[in-house]
């Protein structure tokens, strides 16, 4: 029989239907029966993988599978005697279990030896072959660490990694001259009667939010302002008005000044009292008139501490200091850190060359670090160049923004391509915002044809080389981390650098489409070019409202990805849409005070690619039965929304809208009581993420409908009091995060039923005092997340359950992203 014939006569699917019904039937063989069904289920995919490529294989390796598809023929026949013979034959069925055993270590030994040899072979083969792609290979395979180990694999050790680094930043601006002298002649400044508003400013990369961060951070300013110290970013385009009330929400305490309730700035001086003196840090200020504007809208014991890269007259502020760059110590210690790992050059490095490197880097943080950790390891001729080529760099002067691009230019020239472009591709987001972890991975996975590891994988190594910083809450790192709990920050010089590199080349060719900060309308420069196709892959767009006169029509026939930046109460979706057959990611992301109510929803019957959808602080619209089915949509991601029925199944038929839909996150959504029972008809969701959704109140009974769901996130929904009943029937279940739910009263008995169950986060549910009988029976769990009043409960359990872990933990859980 030759390896054709196995495929050919699905040998093992028919196997495997026959090994089901022996683990329900057969008392004597079950055992053996369900670790062959966990066998099969891993080698059917690789024998359709195998069958589909159309590859010969080796002789040796095709008599080797021809022998294993004897054994599986056997073993078919085995099975339908098992299932043939008499329960009252004891001794027949005790021959039969025997027999089973021994097929079951055949197929182990396949699987742990045979199996594993051909993928080392085939590692090899890729190895020698195609030397060039055999990194990617290397990360897809070594980035399965991810999450599980206690660091949390790559991602959790870039993570930690950044904070050491903060920690060592923060150290080192303590031993830095210039930060010290600057740091007590604000101190002084700050705490002087005559000075209101005081500015830092120095050119970008300089290290001024380091500054005042380490000013926020100081004992003696905390207690001369009573600890009332408040920082908010600016940035390029914002909102007066919406800076004005999230400024006064902050110092007031009024959630009613940021709920769209506008009061005049007479009003609130008067109607508000400050009590305690106050500091205010505005980071990232662009414009003159933002400051004039806001200075006189705040009480008196409001001291406003400005950061930014220009320098503004004594007309608009009381007093101005400028930061000093690094001395060439510490410009030494600061890059021999990122580049060795180590305080000072090493004896085995050119001493003479990495001087000239760092005096290149012009005593400049930024620059120090990056470039630092773009040499990190390598050869000395690749110094060399780098050397070189930061030398014909002009010197920095005031007017530096270009050359300090180019310098900065250097650090992303020696990536490799793939990795270059994801970086680029960080140009497409806001100034000053945190990115959430889930666009971007999935943003790079449909634009790059990559799978999520290697997206984790360039992740990890934009992060190392200092090119963006990983922002976590405290449960980041966690294999079943929602990835909106890590976020991306990149430095404004370094999105500039994307920004500026992107925009290379004929407006028309360019690969990303950027408009960089919020304008009015779209760019004269586009309208200009509009009768020629635009090819861009990613079209980025921040603006204020847009009305359908507002915009232009656009031909954009190569665009995968539209992100849509805006602050304001309506937007009309741009009617291009039409234009974009290609396109796989649509982001949407209101910046305003209150959700914005979406017009122009027609354009959704022309998505017929569309695979990701990201809704952000909207009013989710009613979508019809009429609605064109976006057959290829499978992660729909509201966060911030406001539901209100606009799910309920009078108005959507959800698995008729969305047939392909495989994950579905809700967090922090307004208005939503109850999940529609309809979401319980979407049998291919495997996600299901309902989180920080405080009008939540109960689950549809029939949630057990959900034949494919494996990861179940209710974390903080301080209203939901129970589990369905019927959830122990999701037996595909592996995650299970009802943490933080304070009104559940217990889990459900049922729960056993949940066979493949490996983790439950059950922290922070104080109501829940006892556990069901039937946890016993999750054989697969191996963690439970709880507090310690319950974990006594769980370590019983843990005498029962072989591998299981019991953790009690004191999380501290935040919004501060929320702030943004």
């Amino acid at each position: 029989m030759g390896v054709t014939d196995l495929f050919a006569g699905e040998i093992a699917t028919e196997l495997l239907k026959q090994l089901i019904i022996i683990s329900r039937k057969s008392a004597f063989c079950r055992s053996s029966a369900d670790q062959l069904i966990l066998y099969i289920e891993e080698l059917l995919p690789i024998i359709q993988e195998i069958k589909h490529t159309g590859v010969e294989l080796p002789q040796h390796r095709q008599r080797q599978l021809d022998n294993f598809s004897e054994r599986l023929s056997d073993g078919l026949e085995l099975a339908k005697k098992v299932l043939s013979s008499p329960r009252w034959n004891l001794y027949k069925n005790l021959r039969f279990a025997q027999k089973m055993e021994k097929l079951e270590k055949t197929v182990s030994r396949f699987m742990n030896v045979v199996i594993q040899a051909h993928v080392l072979a085939d590692v090899h083969h890729v190895r020698v072959g195609i030397d060039e792609k055999f990194p990617r290979l290397e990360r897809q395979l070594e980035a399965m660490k991810i999450g599980v180990d206690d660091r949390g694999g790559w991602l959790g050790e870039a993570v930690n990694r950044v904070e050491e680094e903060r920690r060592f930043e923060s150290t080192l601006a303590n031993l830095s001259a210039g930060m010290e002298l600057g740091k007590r002649k604000l101190k002084e400044k700050l705490m002087a009667k005559e000075y209101t508003v005081i500015c830092i400013h120095g050119i970008g990369g300089s290290g001024k939010t380091t500054l005042a961060t380490e000013i926020c951070k100081d004992d003696q300013i905390k207690s001369y302002f009573n600890n009332r110290i408040f920082f908010l970013t600016v940035s390029q385009s914002p909102s007066v008005e919406q800076l004005s009330a999230t400024i006064w929400k902050m110092i007031s305490g009024n959630s009613m000044v940021a709920s769209g309730n506008m009061f005049t700035p007479v009003q609130l001086q008067h109607d508000t009292e400050i009590s305690s003196r106050t500091l205010l840090v505005l980071d990232d200020v662009w414009s003159q008139s933002v400051i004039e504007q806001l200075k006189f809208r705040f009480p008196n014991g409001c001291k406003i501490l400005v950061v930014s890269r220009l320098k503004f007259p004594l007309s608009v502020v009381d007093s101005s200091y400028e930061l000093e760059l690094l001395r060439e110590d510490e410009a030494m210690e600061l890059f021999c850190h990122f580049a060795f790992g180590q305080s000072s050059i090493p004896f085995t490095a050119d001493k003479k060359l990495v001087k000239e490197v760092v005096d290149e880097c012009k005593g400049l943080p930024l620059a120090l670090k990056v470039i630092g950790a773009s040499l990190k390891g390598q050869h000395e001729m690749f110094w060399t160049s780098a050397k070189n080529r930061l030398s014909r760099s002009q010197p920095l002067c005031e007017s530096h923004e270009v050359q300090l691009l180019e310098r900065m230019k250097l650090s992303i020239d020696s990536l490799r391509d793939t990795v270059r472009d994801c970086f680029l591709d960080l140009g497409a987001f806001p100034e000053d915002k945190r990115i959430p972890l889930d666009i971007l991975i999935n943003m790079w996975m449909e634009l790059h044809d990559i799978v999520e590891e290697e997206a984790f994988a360039i992740l990890v190594e934009l992060s190392d080389k200092n090119l963006l910083t990983l922002v976590k809450d405290a449960r980041a790192g966690d294999k079943y981390s929602s990835y909106y709990e890590i976020s991306v920050y990149q430095h404004d010089v370094l999105r500039d650098l994307a920004i500026h590199v992107s925009n290379l080349g004929s407006i028309n060719q360019r690969r990303r489409l950027l408009m960089p900060k919020r304008e009015v309308g779209l760019p004269k420069e586009w309208e200009r070019n509009m009768d020629q196709p635009f090819n861009a892959q990613i079209i980025s767009l921040h603006t204020g409202e847009m009305r359908e006169m507002n915009w232009f029509r656009m031909d954009c026939p190569k665009a995968e990805v539209l992100i849509l930046n805006f602050s304001s109460n309506e937007y009309f979706l741009p009617p291009f849409l039409d234009n974009m057959p290609k396109l796989r990611a649509l982001i949407l992301i209101n910046y305003s005070t209150s959700n914005a109510i979406v017009h122009n929803l027609s354009v959704f019957n022309n998505l017929a690619n569309l695979r990701s959808l990201w809704f952000e602080k909207i009013y989710v619209p009613r979508l019809f039965d009429t609605t064109t089915p976006l057959k290829n949509l499978q992660k729909v991601s509201l966060i911030l929304c406001d539901i209100d029925n606009s799910l309920d199944q009078s108005a959507i038929d959800l698995p008729h809208i969305f047939p392909s839909l495989s994950e579905l996150t809700m967090d922090h959504c307004i208005n939503l009581n109850k999940l529609p029972s309809s979401i319980c008809r979407m049998h291919t969701l495997k996600s299901l993420n309902v989180t920080n959704c405080e009008s939540l109140q109960e689950l549809p009974a029939d949630l057990h409908n959900l034949n494919f769901l494996q990861f179940l996130r209710l974390y903080s929904c301080p209203n939901l009091k129970r589990l369905p009943v019927g959830i122990g029937h999701l037996v595909w279940l592996k995650y299970l995060d009802i943490s933080e739910c304070v009104t559940m009263g217990c889990l459900p008995e049922g729960i056993g039923g949940c066979i493949k169950l490996e983790k439950i986060d059950m922290r922070e549910c104080p109501q829940i005092k006892n556990l069901p009988l039937s946890v016993v029976s999750l054989h697969s769990l191996r963690r439970v997340i709880c507090d310690e009043e319950v974990s006594w409960l769980w370590k019983d359990v843990e005498k029962v359950i072989p591998g299981l872990c019991v953790q009690v933990v004191e999380e501290c859980f935040n919004l501060d992203w929320l702030s943004e």
